[in-house]
């Protein structure tokens, strides 16, 4: 059975996931420069946020994939930095850029959530 408190992250990643097939242009533009390949990066990002939302709805796999969740939202925070410094260099507007600067925080409270849902049971 799978606990209803999975299903949150769960849809999350998964939708997450497919956005990065769906369009990697946006998910391009906001990989550091210092990654080699960015729509490879993008795809690859892709594939592991689809792999662990799948894994959290299997009981055998549910702390490995909350685990590997919790890393690449680590491995993932670059990116949020870099898309911040972007819309700085931009100009963009007050009000975008202190979205993004919330969005900062999201990270660490995306893992929790992964945690407390999936491996903490």
């Amino acid at each position: 059975m799978i606990p209803r408190a999975v299903l949150g992250p769960a849809v999350l990643f998964l939708s997450s996931g497919i956005l990065h097939f769906v369009m990697p242009g946006f998910f391009d533009r906001i990989v550091p420069p210092w990654v080699p390949n960015a729509r490879l990066a993008t795809y690859v990002s892709g594939a592991f946020e689809i792999a662990g939302a799948i894994g959290l709805l299997v009981p055998a796999t549910r702390v490995a994939a909350a685990w590997g969740l919790i890393a690449l939202l680590a491995a993932v925070l670059p990116a949020n930095v870099h898309m911040l410094n972007q819309a700085r260099a931009a100009d963009a507007s007050a009000g975008f850029i202190a979205g993004l600067w919330v969005r900062l925080p999201l990270q660490p409270l995306l893992m929790w959530w992964v945690w407390r849902v999936a491996i903490r049971r």
